[in-house]
């Protein structure tokens, strides 16, 4: 399938000079990806639209997230595929495997789009918004839908390009959506005065333009030959991809069920509480894609790994994947700690830079910075975990950890803590979803430890 260059490199090189060579434009990749969210907050929360813009754009997250999980299931599982694909010499399960999940993911995302027009009004309300930023939020969401068969298929062609051995090209792909974002958003939404449906056209024309950099990549790969055959959704390629990248469709269920969550608990122990229903749902909107930001780090690094893990588990150097992962370890939890610094003692600066607020506005966002992110290295490590497992093809130690913080542990305990809170002090139930995080971070670490410690013990065997 590789040439065997490529195969005595994933085989033999150095282990570090391959995670730097991989790694670094998978970050760059998922970061530009992260800033095209985080880019509209910036805009609509420096305008006129204010705080109340970006609770109109983070209501329509959790149904992105959706999106994302389709997405990530089809194309992490794909990229899976084909890097032990790579290490078994397997050329005609590589062609299945992007064909079959190209055809998936635009079939999946026609259906997303069909369904959110329809029911875009339901959704919105069903997810927090309110009487301020309903019509905002449905004015948003209709544009950004329109394009997610677009949207699918570019993150799945993105994953698949980076297994294809091409990370740089798949990082500039991401880079020309992202400079587009960032080119129209003023102009639509300060010059042109389109308010908020500038920002949501901003982010839609620069996803076009990112997979049509990628389709056209699709000409010309470099281990697989793909033909109209191809095409034909093969089942039992799905079904070995949907089992690679079923963790990473859980871990984004996983953040559509906190985020329903979140906002629900939000607006109503809000509204009960001095900050109002509408202040805790923007703030958590923004520390949601701030966290992205260093989410896309650690996973960019571990992703960058995944063609050298699944490249020698399949070929059984063991020993090579031992060292990547103690490689990746090491790093994640130099992010984690840099960024739980940062949130602890600036959280006023990036608040800051957002878009500021009304005294509450800023009193309840230091608080979430403080206190809902204050166990962040053990998010980063359940996240690095999750994909590891992911890259080796073991998916049912990747879904544990993909769904023990999120499902297991965060939101069970963010509906009792809030009721308990409110019960003992009218008004204080708002601060039971901080608490509940870094509760569930705790246990989450012991998850990791136990799962990752025997796997070690016992790979061999």
């Amino acid at each position: 399938m590789e040439t065997n260059h490529e195969s005595r490199m994933l085989g033999e090189e150095k282990i570090s000079h391959l995670l730097l060579r991989f790694s670094i434009p998978c970050i760059m990749g998922l970061l530009i990806s992260a800033f095209y969210n985080i880019v509209d907050q910036i805009f609509i929360g420096n305008s006129e639209l204010g705080y109340l813009g970006n609770a109109a754009t983070g209501v329509s997250f959790p149904v992105i997230c959706v999106a994302n999980a389709f997405a990530f299931c089809i194309g992490d599982g794909a990229a899976s595929f084909l890097s032990i694909c790579a290490g078994r010499r397997d050329t005609d399960g590589a062609h299945k495997c992007v064909g079959s999940g190209i055809t998936a993911a635009a079939t999946i995302g026609l259906i997303m789009t069909l369904v959110c027009e329809v029911f875009a009004l339901p959704l919105m309300s069903l997810f927090g918004a309110s009487e301020q930023t309903l019509a905002m939020s449905v004015e948003y969401f209709r544009i950004v839908a329109a394009v997610f068969p677009f949207y699918l298929l570019l993150n799945v062609m993105n994953s698949m390009i980076r297994a294809d051995g091409s990370p740089t090209y798949a990082m500039i792909t991401m880079l020309l959506g992202a400079v587009l974002n960032i080119i129209l958003d003023p102009l639509f939404i300060y010059v042109f005065k389109w308010g908020i449906a500038g920002a949501a056209w901003a982010t839609a024309i620069g996803q076009l333009a990112s997979f049509a950099m990628c389709a056209a990549y699709f000409f010309r790969p470099k281990s697989f030959k793909l033909t109209k055959k191809s095409f034909l959704p093969d089942r039992s390629v799905l079904q070995r991809m949907v089992a690679l990248g079923i963790s990473a469709f859980m871990t984004q269920i996983s953040v559509v069920v906190v985020s329903l969550t979140s906002n629900m608990i939000l607006a109503h122990y809000g509204a009960l509480s001095k900050f109002g229903p509408d202040i805790p749902i923007s703030v958590f909107s923004i520390q949601t894609k701030v966290y992205t930001i260093v989410n896309s780090i650690v996973i960019g690094i571990v992703l960058g790994g995944q063609p050298i893990l699944g490249y020698n588990y399949g070929a059984r150097k063991l020993d090579r994947v031992k060292e990547t992962f103690r490689i990746v370890l090491i790093a994640s939890v130099v992010i984690g700690l840099i960024a739980t610094v940062l949130f602890e003692l600036c959280p006023q600066w990036i608040i800051g830079l957002i878009g500021g607020g009304s005294a509450l506005y800023e009193e309840f966002a230091v608080m979430t910075f403080r206190i809902f992110l204050s166990l962040t290295l053990v998010t980063c490590l359940v996240k690095m975990s999750s994909v590891f497992f992911q890259a080796i093809g073991k998916p049912t130690r990747a879904m544990a950890l993909a769904l023990i913080r999120d499902i297991g542990c965060f939101t069970p305990l963010a509906l009792l803590l809030s009721r308990a809170l409110e019960k003992a002090q009218p008004g204080s139930g708002i601060y039971g979803i901080l608490y509940a995080a870094p509760i569930a971070d705790l246990v989450s670490l012991g998850v990791i430890l136990w799962l990752t410690v025997s796997f070690f013990k016992n790979m061999k065997k």
